[in-house]
């Protein structure tokens, strides 16, 4: 693939620069502080893997607007869409005239989603929106009300989507009362509750059991790979299992992909790795290439259940972001990007596991394809190690590496690079990463 940047990370300037700083003094006083930022610096352009700011500083990009640009920032078949679609008419509105896009969209996520089942979608503008619609759907369909979500889940920050995620600071902290009939149960993490997948089910399905009732259960929502909540890959056999509870209580099953859907995992949905089939997925971040769409995808007589114009909305479906979408899906399809997110994940493991048994700071190194995480602790006694993690992702971004962190501790550095990037800089970030970690363990 060709680049219009270098593909490299260089550091010209203190961080922020002086054109950055004049631009956050702007931003003081006109953007709320409610609104957060990784990066001190501002960026100008983006390609490949790499953000370059306005004072000429380069980093590497190990975020991709937090699992968005899987193919790559700037990715040519999709700015060629958008431009293509552009010129064609900036907004059509499904509700009111529909066009072609919407349908060819629709009829592609449907192939690619897991399932041999009649299927049927519907497009929305985020993830968030996209699990209150799945969960409308679910409670249309079954006619019940309880919506079992999970610890450590993260599903969103609007009023319901805050009610399903786990974590209370900074997303729920004073934003209450939050949505009804939503409960939470014990999810599935390895590293920590050292059950089998088989023992976490039997933990979850009793608490359902005893506490809500099956029969009350409208939908059991996951996500198959939990990416806020720490990069949490639940034991083999605990979804299936969930699954299967599912199927024999009349209970739809949602897996929430709008992370690690769209071959960031290695497979097109995460919930392949498992072998199972929801009766509804949900879908966003790298589904369009950067622009603004999501989906719900699965067994079209419960994707029927809602009243025309009971789901929708104004901009859901724009053809900007259906052809950006379909130019998207081609990229993945063209380069095969799944087996790049595999290479990544070697890479990855290859480099970084072996410091689980060099340093004790290390606790595990775990996740799939190009959505991997390392955990940071305290000694064997895995106390989460919050402090680290601030230190090694600060340093890393001197030296031009950008690093997000997650976890439910705040301990867990998760690695979300576009699927395009190169050997030698994948090589060279994380070979900045280890560096730190000998340092300040």
């Amino acid at each position: 693939m060709e680049f219009r940047l270098e593909q490299k990370r260089s550091i010209v300037t203190e961080l922020p620069g002086p054109k950055s700083k004049e631009i956050a003094a702007r931003r003081e006083q006109y953007v709320s502080n409610s609104i957060g930022s990784s990066l001190p610096s501002y960026i100008e352009a983006a390609d490949g893997a790499i953000l370059r700011d306005i004072d000429g500083n380069q980093f590497v990009d190990f975020g991709s607007g937090i699992g968005v640009t899987s193919v790559g920032n700037s990715n040519p078949k999709v700015i060629a869409a958008i431009k293509e679609a552009a010129d064609a008419g900036s907004h059509f509105q499904i509700n009111t005239a529909p066009y072609e896009s919407y349908i060819d969209l629709c009829q592609k996520l449907t192939e690619l989603t897991p399932g041999s089942f009649p299927k049927k979608a519907a497009l929305f503008n985020s993830g968030a929106e996209a699990l209150e619609n799945a969960v409308k759907i679910a409670r249309k369909y079954t006619g019940r009300d309880a919506i079992v979500v999970f610890d450590h889940a993260f599903h969103g920050r609007t009023n319901l989507t805050m009610a399903m995620t786990s974590k209370a600071a900074p997303y729920k902290d004073g934003f209450g009362p939050f949505a009804p009939e939503v409960y939470r149960m014990p999810a599935s993490y390895p590293y920590r509750d050292g059950l089998t997948g088989e023992e976490a089910a039997v933990r979850t399905i009793s608490a359902i059991e005893k506490q809500i009732g099956a029969k009350n259960v409208a939908a059991i929502i996951i996500e198959p790979l939990q990416g806020e909540g720490g990069f949490l890959v639940p034991a083999e056999g605990f979804l299936p299992a969930l699954v299967k509870f599912a199927n024999e209580n009349g209970i739809v099953f949602v897996s929430d992909e709008v992370q690690a859907g769209m071959c960031r995992t290695g497979k097109w949905f995460c919930s392949e790795w498992e072998g199972i089939e929801p009766d509804l997925v949900t879908s966003a971040k790298g589904i369009a290439g950067g622009m603004p769409l999501s989906a719900v995808i699965g067994r079209a007589e419960i994707m029927d259940a809602p009243q025309p114009g009971g789901i929708g909305g104004t901009y859901s479906g724009n053809p900007i972001a259906n052809a950006a979408a379909l130019a998207t899906i081609q990229a993945y399809e063209d380069e095969n990007m799944a087996a790049s997110a595999q290479r990544i994940e070697a890479k990855i493991r290859e480099v970084l596991e072996p410091l689980v048994a060099e340093l004790d700071t290390v606790g595990e190194v775990r996740g799939r394809g190009a959505m991997m995480a390392i955990e940071l602790v305290k000694g064997d006694c895995k106390t989460p190690n919050a402090e680290l993690v601030k230190t090694i992702v600060d340093e890393a971004l001197k030296q031009g590496v950008m690093f997000l962190t997650c976890g439910t501790y705040g301990n867990v550095i998760r690695f979300l690079p576009p699927l395009v990037i190169t050997d030698e800089l994948l090589e060279d970030a994380l070979g900045v990463l280890v560096e730190l970690l000998r340092k300040h363990s």
